[in-house]
């Protein structure tokens, strides 16, 4: 397929699906298999990964080597906009290294499928790089590092503004429900009617992250917003709690895109200098923690797998880690003073001849 480039198409499949191509017929079967097994942004997200990346190689699948792959790295990592602009977040000059992580994600994703399908021999994409000569085991080194950052958080004045800035019933469930219950974006843009257990102010988060279910208590401030929107805002037609409430879409589900341009609204109207939906999350988890929820209590509130995700919350919660090094640091010192006073009282008493 001789000066092929790839050109990104989408298709809105139902009420939540997408459907994403390429115009390549290895890649649209990979990305058919991508729709299969994951939620529809990270189809658009495979989709547009494979894009640029493809954009700059110019090849066929099956022509790509190692050193395409390195390339591609490096020239994501190059400055965009001249060596002396960075980032104030990430102090970085090119892509964000997560970016850049998740691309080749992709990558090895898509040479993974082509190589099961016996179309390509072995991937280019290597797994890392091999560390000092001598290292034991024969250990690697990714080939990008991720900076371990902490997210950001609201603080309670910031909160109440942002709460007092939003126009509807509507907006405001939504955002409690990030706030005060710790729900992800796409779980609050699908919750259905039957989710809501108003008799035990809980919600059945029917499909989280990978398609896991929980069960969730949330606040009976949310709840008391929720009915105040479905009684005098929401259009009575199917059974998704938060639909659009205007224009020629109204009754119909509200998009993520939709949400987001709710609360870049908001976040202006508030005067804040960054606002986002895991932002909310983040700082409903981290008071929580703060308030001396267990930290297994946290991880099944999130919805995280492992508890490694949810240790975060340890460094954000500073209350919690200020008392836990104080109690120690305390024990600590009490010991060195004991010894101290001990070390005087057994020292020899000096005699002067002169």
């Amino acid at each position: 397929m001789a000066g092929w480039m790839p050109c990104l198409v989408q298709r809105r499949l139902g009420e939540s699906g997408v459907e994403v191509r390429l115009g390549h017929e290895l890649l649209d079967d990979y990305l058919r298999f991508v729709g299969a097994r994951c939620r529809p942004n990270s189809v658009l997200a495979a989709g547009f990964d494979l894009k640029v990346f493809f954009a700059f190689v110019g090849k066929e699948p099956a022509a790509v080597t190692t050193a395409d792959v390195l390339d591609f790295i490096a020239e994501q990592r190059a400055p965009r906009h001249g060596d002396n602009v960075v980032r104030l977040d990430d102090r970085e000059m090119g892509l964000s290294a997560r970016t850049v992580r998740r691309r080749l994600a992709t990558l090895s994703g898509l040479f993974g499928y082509l190589s099961a399908r016996g179309l390509v021999a072995t991937s280019p994409v290597p797994a890392g790089l091999t560390a000092r000569p001598g290292t034991r085991g024969g250990a690697t080194v990714p080939l990008i590092r991720t900076p371990q950052t902490l997210p950001r958080l609201l603080s309670p004045p910031e909160a109440t503004v942002l709460l007092a800035a939003l126009r509807t019933a509507r907006d405001r469930a939504m955002v409690e429900a990030m706030l005060l219950g710790g729900l992800r974006r796409c779980e609050v843009l699908g919750l259905r009617l039957g989710d809501v257990q108003v008799a035990d102010r809980r919600l059945f988060i029917a499909c989280g992250k990978g398609g896991a279910q929980r069960i969730v208590p949330v606040a009976s401030r949310f709840f008391t917003t929720l009915a105040d929107y479905l009684r005098a805002e929401r259009a009575a037609t199917g059974d998704t709690v938060f639909v659009v409430l205007k224009g020629p879409r109204r009754g119909q589900p509200l998009s993520a895109a939709g949400l987001d341009e709710i609360l870049r609204g908001a976040r202006s109207r508030a005067g804040l200098s960054r606002l986002t939906c895991h932002m909310l999350r983040h700082t409903c988890l981290t008071r929580l923690r703060e308030a001396g929820m267990a930290l297994e209590a946290v991880q099944a509130q999130a919805g995280h797998r492992s508890i490694e995700s949810t240790r975060i919350y340890l460094h954000l919660s500073n209350g919690w880690l200020a008392a836990e090094y104080h109690r120690a640091i305390s024990a600590l010192e009490a010991e060195l003073t004991a010894t101290g006073q001990d070390d005087v009282a057994g020292r020899p008493v000096g005699i002067d001849l002169r």
